[in-house]
């Protein structure tokens, strides 16, 4: 069954692609991070570009953080202004630079299989 074009519309939604770059810090890199490696996200997938490698540590504290960075934040707001992650190792100095690249839409019903609740007008 084809769902009306209006309906479609009315429950689209947009997020960020986001880069996410290994940058120099301020000391030695120890893990196994190499400068310029990186990955993108798009929507619910994220895409690694070989021959690039990265971290499985540094990959599990940045994840919590990428939801957020997809979605649109106010002006003030840090998630807005802070790009720039420290690798969880407190001895390597590596960072990685979170930095927003597009914007991607999405339907509702292509997402989930949860339907929006009913709309009430105010």
């Amino acid at each position: 069954m084809s769902t009306p074009e209006s309906a479609r519309e009315d429950d689209a939604f947009e997020l960020f692609d986001l880069r996410v770059e290994v940058i120099a810090g301020e000391r030695p890199m120890v893990c196994s991070h190499r400068l310029g490696h990186a990955f993108d996200v798009h929507g619910e997938n994220l895409v690694f570009a070989a021959p690039s490698t990265f971290s499985l540590y540094s990959l599990a504290a940045l994840l919590p953080l990428l939801p957020a960075k997809q979605r649109d934040t106010h002006d003030n707001d840090w998630m807005t202004t802070d790009a720039d992650i420290a690798c969880p190792d407190p001895n390597c100095g590596a960072r990685f630079r979170i930095t927003r690249t597009g914007r991607r839409r999405f339907h509702h019903q292509d997402v989930t299989a949860v339907p929006l609740p009913p709309r009430v007008d105010r």
